[in-house]
């Protein structure tokens, strides 16, 4: 059960801890929630989608089942991945259909405690502000929380594209 606390400059905060796996994008680094991924993967062979939007990388097989793999850095607005190197998958789940999130590599999962949370900055990129759900206060750097549904509304995501 979460207590509620009352911090120094009077806001109240309910105290407690969430889990998020962290990923890495063009030296970024960003959580998910720990409960919306299934499974993390190796490179994996993808294969291209004629005329999908352009952060739409293409499908790959996972144990029998197609999986749209989304890329990150695209959808992001960030530069692509460099010639030659590998990017690995984070699976998750939108409308009972699997999800490769494609990152440049997974870091570690962290457990943290919920006064460190904050809504999106305003000078937060617009991109980033569309699919986070708001920030962690690390020691050394901000930790953008992204919003696993609103990244994946495809009917939202064409418009903003």
């Amino acid at each position: 059960m979460n207590d509620i606390v009352v911090r120094d400059n009077m806001s109240v905060a309910a105290t407690g801890a969430k889990d998020f796996v962290t990923v890495h994008l063009a030296g970024q680094q960003v959580g998910i929630p720990v409960l919306a991924v299934h499974d993390v993967l190796n490179a994996q062979q993808i294969t291209v989608i004629p005329r999908a939007p352009d952060w739409v990388a293409g499908v790959l097989n996972l144990r029998g089942r197609i999986v749209t793999a989304i890329d990150l850095r695209r959808r992001l607005g960030l530069p692509p991945l460099d010639e030659g190197k590998s990017s690995m998958s984070v699976v998750v789940e939108h409308n009972e259909d699997p999800y490769s999130l494609q990152i440049d590599k997974v870091g570690e999962v962290l457990s943290l405690e919920n006064q460190l949370f904050e809504k999106n900055p305003v000078t937060l990129d617009a991109h980033w502000r569309e699919v986070s759900i708001g920030i962690y206060r690390l020691k050394d750097q901000l930790l953008p929380i992204l919003d696993v549904d609103k990244l994946l509304a495809f009917e939202s995501n064409s418009k903003a594209a």
